[in-house]
């Protein structure tokens, strides 16, 4: 019988960092049979195959994957500093993943966040309204055990970590297949006569690609599901609402035979009150409607 690797972090209340990097270690094992101890004990430490976020040491050459000691445990090149989970992933990302592209995509995308908030870093500026993200940490917060519940600690972190590792799991086929597509994008960009309009005849992640460029205002590709197709706006950052240029303000709202009336398109079927999206029956009548935008 294979004898069991130990992953041993720290007791008590669970973060984001540690059951994440407990995830990943379980997907860098593939399949290899583990246990995770919780303790503050030192003497338990020292029985660990991996000790993570407990330990006050960092020494990748013994598995130590602590960051709380004087110094910490290092940064990234942009000055991020290391938790758990980004030490785990910086040495094992690449291997779980497949691809040093996918583990960087993966670190940026998750690795970041998680460990600036981990190191008391804020992330993010809460909007006008007071409102605030809901993030892994506020997923973890809720799995943490109320003052009517007892003392469940280990129960609940070994559920997160089951979940945080399919989360994973799926971030990466998310990542791999989303660069392929980004790939796909940068052709159409290329191929574009007009790099202010670029055409899709399939669905493929265009935003954060063509968000990087200075030209695109609309793009033209399939509805999803459905046989229809659409015209939709290019935002300078795909993580908020402002579009690069407005679809024309007499189309808000408006749908079928008022919309077609309105641009002369007689396939026209409706265009969203904010104005970022609008959908015609064919690829003729979504290429109408993006010329028209263009025009004014």
């Amino acid at each position: 019988m294979q004898e069991k690797i130990r992953i041993v972090t720290h007791s008590g209340t669970f973060h984001v960092d540690e059951i994440l990097a407990v995830s990943a270690l379980e997907l860098y094992l593939n399949g290899r049979p583990y246990e995770v101890v919780r303790s503050r004990d030192p003497e338990v430490w020292k029985t660990g195959d991996f000790v993570l976020d407990v330990g006050m040491e960092y020494d990748h050459a013994r598995r130590r994957y602590d960051h709380h000691q004087e110094g910490g445990a290092g940064a990234r090149a942009n000055g991020i500093p290391y938790s758990a989970f980004g030490l785990i992933w910086k040495h094992y990302g690449e291997e779980i993943s497949g691809s040093k592209e996918v583990a960087e995509t993966i670190d940026r995308k998750i690795g970041h966040p998680v460990d600036l908030g981990d190191n008391g870093i804020e992330s993010y500026t809460p909007t006008k309204y007071g409102v605030h993200p809901y993030a892994l940490h506020n997923i973890v917060v809720s799995y943490r055990p109320t003052w009517k519940e007892g003392e469940v600690q280990d129960v609940r972190f070994i559920e997160l970590v089951a979940g945080f590792k399919r989360l994973l799991e799926r971030e990466i086929i998310v990542v791999r297949d989303g660069l392929e597509g980004a790939r796909m994008v940068e052709e159409a960009y290329q191929r574009a006569e007009d790099k202010r309009l670029i055409i899709f005849d399939r669905q493929c992640p265009w935003q954060e690609v063509l968000s990087a460029k200075s030209e695109p205002l609309y793009i033209v590709k399939p509805k999803h599901q459905s046989n229809a197709w659409e015209v939709e706006c290019v935002r300078n950052d795909v993580h908020r609402f402002e579009n690069r240029k407005d679809l024309p303000y007499a189309w808000a709202g408006k749908s079928d035979g008022e919309l077609a009336q309105i641009t002369g398109v007689a396939d026209a079927v409706f265009c969203h009150s904010k104005l970022w999206v609008a959908v015609a029956g064919t690829r003729e009548g979504a290429l109408a409607l993006a010329k028209l935008a263009l025009a004014q």
